[in-house]
């Protein structure tokens, strides 16, 4: 009996958080941008990029926007990056976008938040749009969905950073999958005013904000959180907003073996200890959660006692969690996950718990 209570009280717990946080994802009817459109600043780092910047920097000068510059920042390559960079500014130095070329030495690159700090100094917008050099917008819309209509009060805007598909990749669609429950998450948590992360392929907010802060000071020891620790300092219930339309994603390539994304996940991870303590609360509170869920139904499963009663619990969960992740699936344009979401669900919880044991037996040291 004690064990059917506690799994009911997981599941409560469950409940809650489809309930009461993420449905307001789901439920979150975007309203269309509107003018006007404000200035804004392009800042791509790139490091041994040259390949993924001939398929970047042209999308970039097509955009549909009045006002911005771009601002290509080259840190310390060993490619052709920077013969590209000054080839494409060359090519649209007479545009109606400025660019301007930041070039670090080899010697001097200490990392993308130095370089990132850079490129911002040298903005003349007030408005900083980031992206990665890997990625591509899904549109010539990108600029103007991201930083149009925007009032007084926002000074961050948290876009999606999705990842291509490769049709028959099992490997793919779990990435892509993690990519959206975590989007569910940070923008349910921005729409709920508890804003605590966005991603560097796709965030804006001023500069005038990322100056008052002295940029990434306060965790400048840390080797990622360039954008969600910085997105955790400064964003508050009523500054931050959030695009997830078609026109404001912005397109990555995935990585193509298993070992690959997880180092970048074990890179990730490290930043969750420098959360606001109300954050690493709710997010280790619902990771628990999910872990004890399936855990525990197992349990009982075996077990064979309450069986009705387990089943049931466990459907009265899942088809909530079905209701959230399928309607964030389609408005993030990634309907095909929705079919096998639980087996990519167990695989990521295990995969989660698998990541910070390994990490807290052997912090990483080199990415």
């Amino acid at each position: 009996m004690l064990l059917l209570i506690t799994f009911c009280l997981i599941v409560l717990i469950q409940l809650c958080f489809h309930l009461l946080l993420f449905r307001k994802f789901s439920t979150h009817r975007e309203i269309p941008p509107k003018e006007p459109r404000v200035g804004v600043s392009i800042i791509i780092c790139a490091k041994n990029e040259g390949q993924n910047l001939k398929k970047l920097l042209p999308l970039l000068a097509c955009q549909e926007h009045d006002n911005y510059e771009i601002i290509l920042v080259n840190d310390g390559s060993e490619d052709d990056t920077l013969q590209i960079i000054r080839s494409f500014e060359k090519q649209y130095s007479a545009a109606a976008f400025t660019v301007k070329t930041i070039n670090i030495s080899q010697e001097d690159s200490k990392g993308k938040k130095s370089a990132l700090t850079q490129g911002i100094n040298h903005s003349n917008k007030e408005w900083i749009l980031l992206t990665d050099a890997d990625c591509v917008p899904k549109s010539n819309k990108w600029i103007a969905s991201m930083t149009s209509g925007l009032d007084d009060k926002t000074e961050i805007v948290i876009g999606y950073g999705a990842y291509d598909k490769i049709q028959g990749s099992f490997l793919n669609k779990l990435i892509r999958f993690e990519t959206l429950l975590t989007a569910l998450q940070y923008f349910s948590y921005a729409l709920a005013g508890i804003p605590y992360m966005g991603v560097g392929r796709n965030l804006a907010y001023k500069k005038s904000n990322f100056q008052h802060i002295d940029g990434f000071s306060s965790h400048l020891s840390v080797k990622s959180g360039d954008d969600d620790l910085f997105v955790s300092e400064v964003a508050n219930d009523s500054n931050t907003e959030i695009r997830s339309t078609l026109e404001s994603t912005t397109v990555s390539v995935a990585h193509s073996s298993f070992s690959g994304w997880i180092r970048q996940k074990r890179r990730h991870i490290t930043t969750a200890d420098h959360y606001k303590k109300k954050t690493k609360i709710l997010l280790g509170l619902f990771f628990l959660s999910q872990l004890s869920f399936y855990v525990l139904f197992l349990a009982l499963i075996f077990e064979g006692t309450y069986l009705l009663a387990s089943i049931s619990a466990f459907t009265l969960r899942f088809l909530l969690w079905y209701w959230n992740v399928s309607k964030a699936a389609r408005k993030l344009n990634e309907k095909d996950l929705v079919l096998f979401g639980p087996l990519f669900e167990i695989s990521i919880i295990f995969m989660q718990l698998y990541i910070y044991l390994r990490n807290l037996a052997s912090p990483p040291k080199h990415w």
